[in-house]
Formats: C-alpha cells, structure tokens, sequence
C-alpha cells in the first residue's frame, strides 16, 4: 500500500521541489498541497511545469486522509500545524526550524519568540538520518535539519565523535539565492546578487549556528568530554565562527571549514574516522585523498560530498580543511525530508532518491 503524503506549503522552493520527489516515488500517493497565496488554482498556474494538481487552503486540508504530513512553512507558522498535525494522530516531517532546537529557551534566543508548542520539543527528532537513523524509525514529529547545518555536521561529525573539536572551529559556507526562499528579497533581487558575492550574519549571528552545536555538542558530551558549563559547544569544548554567503547561482552550499588537530592527530588517523563512520551511508560521499568538494559533486542530488585536507606546520600544528558540498533544496531540505520519510515507514531509505 502507497503512502499517502500532504505537503502543507506547496508552491515555495522546498514545497515544490519535495513535490518533484514525490510524485516519482515508487511507493508514495500525493493526496493533497496546501498554499498559502494561490488557494483555487493549480500547480501549473504558479511553475511553469506540465502538473495540474489543485492547490487548496491549509484550513481544508484533510489531515486524517493521509499517512504524513511535509510542513513547508515558514519558521514559527510550523508550530500550531504541527500540532494540529500530531492531535490527528498523524506523523510529521517539519522542514521549518520550529521543532529542530530541544531547549524552547535556546529556540527563543536565536529566533526571537517564545515557543508556542513546547511539549511538542521532547516528541521531535532531529532528521538527520546519518546520527539519528533509529530515533527516526519510530518517530511520530521528524525535524528536518537546515541546509547549512546538513553540510557543516556531517562534515563535522567523525570529529566530534573522536573528541577532535577543540577550540574555534572556523566554517565559510556559500548557498545558492534559493536558500533564501521564493518570497522576494532585495538583496536576491538578479541586479543585487548577480556577479556578487555577500557575506551575512557573519561571526556568532546566524540561527543555524544553535543546531550545529546542539548536535555536535551531543557528540562530545557522549564522550564525557563536556565541560559543565557554557553553551551547547561551549561546554563541549569548541565554539562555531560561521560566516555565511550569498552566492549567486540558482541551487547548492560548499562549507569550506578549517580544524586546529590535537597534537598526534594525522591525515591518516582523521580520514580512517571518515572511513569508519560514514562506510554504507548511502548519501555520503567521502572524496579520495587530494580532491575537495565542488557544487558539481552534489547539486541536483541528495548526495553530501565531502573533501579532506590536511595542511601540516600551520601555527605550530597540523590545520583540517574540510569541504562540504550539499544541494540546498535536495539534501538540505526536501530530498533529506523524502529520506527521512522512507526511514520512518520502513522503506529503503534511497527509494525516490537514486
């Protein structure tokens, strides 16, 4: 029997884009899009594709008529649909931020409002199959993880797991304008971000530096390693400078991130963590010694390439260059939404995704 799936949020990027995925899926029936600004026409009237699906109101959605719902709503819309979504008894996949954060205090530093539906914290599961796979299986709320924390964890993760991170960890992200939404923007504007490159929220600012030291922060506290005070990688250890930009193409992220490595730590030793940790991960990529990432290597898929480079004799020690590449509207968003999905219902987890 086909999964049946609504997507709440149809007609942005990641709503459309996951629709692409989904009217492909073997083992999926799309029952039903929402919008927020074209309810009554059809999909073929807002993108110009050959799909004729009606777009309806959220408010007449039939939640009860389908398996799963996919929110693809703004961050703080997310919250009351949700749990409108979970009274239903039906399982969620929210690609907002609203349910990513455990701490409804954390949520509130970094996006500026309280939560309106915190019980609903402890329910959700953070989304990234490659550290959460069996959590995942059984969950009833799936939090899909932003696009720049996709390609900064998991390029990431062998090291906190190691107990590596230490210190500032310095990471340069750039993502395509379809990071920043449909919605038009001045600085998205063509005039504004062609032949252009911008760099925003640079430093300690952006929202998603809170998930990528929640999750890496969990690595090292399983380790023992935690201090016992501080913010997430604070008390880990290791603190985020995340500089973010605004590249101008369509579509894609590379994270270019730089590791002080603990003295003894090698080339060897950091890409046999590698090896070890992402060996059968079907999404991740893991470049042969002397390549880096490229957008080429992960754009129009839900692959995460990753690049290692080790660079000796830099301020008295051995620096980690680390290369990130993900499709921003595929694995960092609507294509990990769809792998998310298969785990949960017990598919194959690339089914709709080779």
């Amino acid at each position: 029997m086909a999964v049946r799936v609504g997507i709440m949020g149809a007609t942005g990027y990641t709503g459309f884009e996951l629709y692409k995925l989904l009217r492909k899926h073997p083992a999926v029936q799309v029952v039903w899009l929402t919008t927020e600004s074209y309810g009554g026409q059809r999909l073929s009237d807002v993108f110009p594709c050959p799909w004729d699906e009606p777009l309806i109101a959220l408010a007449d959605a039939a939640v009860d008529a389908v398996d799963v719902v996919f929110l693809c709503l703004p961050h703080g819309a997310s919250m009351d649909a949700v749990a409108a979504v979970r009274r239903a008894g039906v399982r969620a996949v929210d690609l907002s931020a609203d349910f990513r954060l455990h701490d409804p205090a954390v949520y509130q530093r970094w996006y500026g409002a309280a939560h309106k539906q915190p019980a609903l914290l402890a329910e959700a599961v953070y989304g990234l199959p490659e550290l959460h796979r069996a959590e995942i299986a059984g969950a009833g709320l799936v939090a899909n993880p932003g696009c720049y924390p996709t390609s900064v964890i998991l390029g990431l993760w062998p090291l906190a797991e190691a107990g590596w991170l230490r210190g500032a960890v310095i990471v340069d992200s750039k993502s395509g304008v379809s990071g920043a939404g449909r919605k038009p923007k001045l600085s998205t504007s063509f005039v504004e971000a062609n032949e252009n490159l911008s760099p925003y929220s640079i430093g300690y600012s952006h929202r998603h530096i809170a998930e990528m030291e929640q999750e890496l922060g969990q690595a090292v506290e399983r380790r023992g390693d935690a201090a016992q005070s501080g913010g997430p990688g604070q008390a880990a250890g290791f603190s985020i400078v995340f500089s973010p930009h605004l590249l101008p193409v369509s579509r894609g992220i590379l994270s270019t991130i730089y590791v002080a490595l603990p003295p003894g730590v090698d080339e060897a030793a950091v890409r046999a963590a590698y090896v070890r940790r992402y060996a059968g991960e079907p999404f991740v990529h893991l470049l042969p010694a002397g390549q880096v990432a490229t957008l080429q290597h992960a754009v129009g898929s839900n692959r995460c390439a990753v690049g290692l480079t080790v660079v000796d004799g830099v301020a008295g020690g051995a620096t980690l260059i680390v290369t990130s590449a993900i499709d921003n509207l595929i694995k960092g968003a609507s294509g990990q939404a769809v792998q998310n999905m298969n785990v949960m219902f017990g598919l194959a987890e690339t089914m709709g995704l080779e």
